[in-house]
């Protein structure tokens, strides 16, 4: 089966949705599906206001629907609520032809982060734009009933994995830094509440990677802390090994594919009792949640490593990508042929 996935988040971001989306095409392929994506990539493109790292494609509607004639795909699914999406969802809905949709990023609550707009507000746009859709994914059971406490209907979970090839314990592998080194992984924007991790007085080296529009800014505040920039590949997961312990201070997350690509390197995580958190930390034996992040890294410190790698060997993208597949929304035969 060939399937488009409309997505406005793609290279050169480096995030979780585009991970995840990117891990699972490639395990679709494995189960006789042949995505096809749908990109900002060729377009003329934007900043987006407050976050000039994402770019926009608008007025990309023609280009974006000749792009979905081309694939001709038997189904399609929506990735993100941006142009491309909407363009994607306007050329379904113009055809009268199915589709599904995922929920990756809570923009209600980065949206009021950045500016005084209601929560309620954004929601019911999230929830109109989702509601045409025969299904919408969300990460996990805990944001599948906080959407559902919201209105949006038709929803089903499609959770992450991990390359656990990729990411996995490295014997002799350090840092060259005091310890305990404790590492935080992903965007550096206010939305990922880093200033509550870098704001503990605890001993050993708060270590960041990634990048972001409040680097700069985080960099100055707390000049003891050391900001690598964005990492990819190997030697992402070479520093993850290194590391003692997971810091996650995002409340706002989804999911949290970083959390798993820390348990398969066999660290353990610290975070808050969150959803995300609440979903991938699941065994008190890999990370420990708590309201007071201090604590919850210094009992993490304690976890047997082996138990971190041991959980996320249980968690495969294959597995992952035959719950997509099973939300998919074929379209009808005379469909496919016209």
């Amino acid at each position: 089966m060939r399937l488009a996935i409309a997505t406005d988040a793609w290279t050169p971001q480096v995030n979780g949705v585009v991970r995840s989306l990117k891990e699972t095409a490639a395990a679709l392929a494995g189960l006789g599906i042949d995505a096809r994506f749908v990109t900002p990539e060729g377009l003329p493109t934007w900043p987006m206001p407050t976050y000039p790292d994402i770019r926009l494609a608008l007025g990309a509607g023609t280009a974006i629907a000749a792009r979905l004639d081309a694939i001709a795909p038997a189904a399609l699914h929506i990735a993100t609520e941006g142009p491309v999406g909407h363009a994607a969802r306007r050329w379904a809905l113009s055809r009268g032809l199915a589709f599904t949709t995922s929920y990756h990023t809570r923009y209600p609550e980065y949206v009021r982060a950045r500016a005084p707009i209601p929560e309620a507000l954004t929601y019911a746009w999230l929830r109109n734009f989702h509601g045409a859709a025969v299904r919408t994914m969300v990460p996990t059971e805990t944001m599948r009933r906080e959407l559902a406490g919201w209105g949006f209907a038709n929803l089903a979970v499609w959770s992450r994995g991990v390359d656990t090839a990729l990411f996995r314990p490295r014997a002799g592998s350090g840092l060259g830094l005091p310890g305990p080194v404790m590492l935080s992984v992903g965007r550096v924007a206010v939305e990922k509440n880093l200033e509550a991790f870098l704001s503990l007085d605890l001993p050993g080296t708060k270590l960041v990677v990634g990048d972001g529009p409040q680097r700069a800014e985080l960099e100055r505040r707390f000049p003891a802390a050391v900001f690598l920039g964005v990492k990819t590949g190997d030697e992402l997961a070479a520093i993850y090994a290194a590391a003692d312990v997971f810091v996650f201070t995002s409340r706002t997350d989804t999911f949290g594919n970083v959390m798993q690509e820390a348990l398969a390197c066999g660290v353990p995580v610290a975070a808050f009792p969150v959803p995300g958190p609440l979903d991938v930390i699941t065994d008190p034996a890999v990370g420990v949640l708590d309201e007071d992040l201090a604590v919850a890294i210094r009992s993490a410190l304690a976890l047997d490593r082996r138990a971190c790698r041991a959980l996320a060997e249980s968690r495969t993208w294959e597995a992952a990508a035959r719950q997509f597949a099973a939300a998919l929304a074929p379209f009808p035969a005379a469909a496919r042929a016209a």
